[in-house]
């Protein structure tokens, strides 16, 4: 059976991974966008679903506007213990941020209010011990782990209720195995050792995974004299910046890791999907574990195995289910109550700004822009292909000079393009704008008279391409385009990928009855 890397391609960083019988459920990072932490789940660790967002309610967490791409929900890890799912993750630079886990029964379902925690830094991982005991493992200075003590009761009305009520003592454990910025830790025993693997390298080209064990939880730690257990650095494979992994055995004893890594565009190295979430298998040999297909803790963008945890028919069955495919085609006529779960706004957003209805989407524009870095009238879902094509059908019945709304592609308030329609000098046109840093233009106005149009954006690895049409079959006109190198996290970002974003912007303006494809 051949499955090919990423398995959740586009903006999927710092994955992390846990099982329960024969479901596997996965969380990765999702920095400044709301909702927060998109949870996927899996029979076969290749075919993934989005089944929910673990942070879904102003309630639970605020995030910065400052600093695009830096900031917000940094480094999750989710585990399973005793009938509790837990998640535990950093929200840095927001107000109540730190470091907090929440937990279900159902993760499927709502996820509790925040346990905060008295623990600086980031990159927070739980660890269940078989005796009991529950630690919390994190990155300050160092890698230190802490051992929790929290109590589960019953609330009134039948809800599980957990808190954390003491801590022990903060040890520093092992600070790697010599490279820049260890982080990442998660811990775990096997065959009665302690293994404490981490990331190394810092999350770009020389990013890296070490490990190492101990008899005791709380060290001395014996280095791995294989580390770096996991790199693409120094190689020619297309995928770059391997690192930040977790490790997970499945039902028949096999094991494998997922990580992060980048596909490049080409050289010098530019990115602009962000880091995605790879599959890589793993076997132990003298009791350390082994990376890579070939064993050379290598990620390979192909890797042909008979281990995966499903039938060779299964395997290649088409994929069905009610919930979201990562990397699908997909039509929204946004004509139910909610929006679907792709979706995400940039920051907590302004509710009112967004009106499901069952004739379609209605999004009301406020004075925000979209180099604003303030909560604005936007929807967005990740780029997850280098090729596709996105359409937006629109309608603007009437238009207040300077309102706009259009179809972007977005990296950060100081890094998009997109086409809009708009009024400019009492005139009903189209536009396209680019901004780079702080140089923006709008490239080209058309006069157009409709009050309805269709936005086509085009990706390729080399430019974003702009196009409208009058109606449904007609010919696409060409308004203008943009080099895809200038949305990239080299040119302007950080830690986060590219996003499709539909918009309304400026002056109370009004677009109804969205109609969005992405294939």
């Amino acid at each position: 059976m051949k499955y090919t890397n990423p398995i959740l391609p586009g903006f999927h960083p710092d994955p992390s991974i846990c099982r329960v019988g024969r479901d596997f459920y996965l969380v990765t990072s999702s920095f400044e966008y709301f909702p927060g932490l998109p949870l996927y789940h899996s029979t076969d660790l290749v075919h993934w679903e989005q089944i929910n967002h673990i942070l879904s309610r102003d309630s639970q967490f605020i995030l910065s506007t400052e600093a695009p791409n830096c900031l917000g929900i940094y480094a999750p890890t989710i585990r399973y213990h005793d009938g509790i799912y837990f998640c535990i993750v950093t929200n840095v630079g927001g107000p109540a941020g730190g470091n907090f886990f929440v937990y279900t029964a159902d993760p499927y379902g709502e996820w509790s209010e925040p346990v905060h925690l008295p623990f600086g830094g980031i990159d927070p991982s739980l660890f269940f011990d078989d005796d009991g005991k529950v630690y919390y493992c994190g990155t300050d200075t160092g890698i230190f782990v802490s051992e929790l003590t929290l109590t589960k009761s019953v609330s009134p009305a039948g809800n599980i209720l957990i808190t954390c009520d003491k801590t022990g003592e903060k040890i520093y454990s092992w600070n790697g195995s010599g490279g820049n910025n260890p982080e990442g830790p998660h811990l775990y025993k096997i065959n009665g050792m302690y293994y404490l693997m981490i990331a190394e390298g810092g999350t770009e080209y020389c990013h890296m995974v070490t490990i190492a064990r101990s008899t005791s939880i709380y060290g001395p730690y014996e280095s791995c004299p294989q580390n770096p257990i996991l790199t693409n650095r120094s190689t020619e494979l297309p995928i770059k910046a391997a690192g930040h992994a977790d490790m997970v055995a499945d039902q028949n004893g096999n094991w494998w890791a997922v990580c992060l890594g980048i596909r490049p565009l080409g050289y010098p190295f530019r990115h602009n999907l962000g880091r995605e979430t790879m599959l890589v298998p793993i076997v132990w040999k003298n009791s350390w574990p082994i990376f890579g297909w070939n064993e050379d803790g290598h990620v390979d963008p192909e890797i042909n195995t008979s281990l995966l945890p499903c039938s060779e028919a299964a395997f290649d069955m088409p994929f069905q289910s009610s919930f979201y495919i990562p990397g699908q085609s997909m039509t929204d006529e946004f004509n139910t109550a909610s929006m679907h779960p792709s979706w995400n706004t940039i920051y907590n957003p302004d509710h009112s700004l967004y009106e499901f209805t069952p004739d379609g989407l209605i999004l009301h524009g406020n004075q925000y822009g979209l180099s604003d870095n303030m909560p604005k009238s936007l929807l967005c879902r990740r780029q997850e292909h280098f090729d596709f094509t996105a359409q937006l059908t629109l309608h603007m019945e009437e238009i207040p000079e300077g309102g706009e709304a259009g179809l972007s592609i977005y990296m950060n308030n100081r890094h998009h393009y997109e086409t809009a329609m708009t009024m400019k000098n009492q005139k009903r046109c189209l536009i396209i704008r680019r901004q780079i840093g702080k140089l923006t233009a709008i490239e080209h106005i058309i006069e157009y008279d409709g009050d309805a149009v269709i936005l086509q954006l085009t990706g390729s690895r080399e430019e974003y391409r702009f196009h409208f049409l009058t109606a449904e079959n007609a010919p696409a006109v060409f308004i203008g385009s943009g080099e895809t190198q200038y949305l990239t996290t080299e040119a302007g970002g950080c830690f986060t990928g590219n996003y499709i974003a539909i918009y309304a912007a400026n002056a109370n303006a009004v677009c109804k009855k969205f109609v969005y494809a992405v294939k």
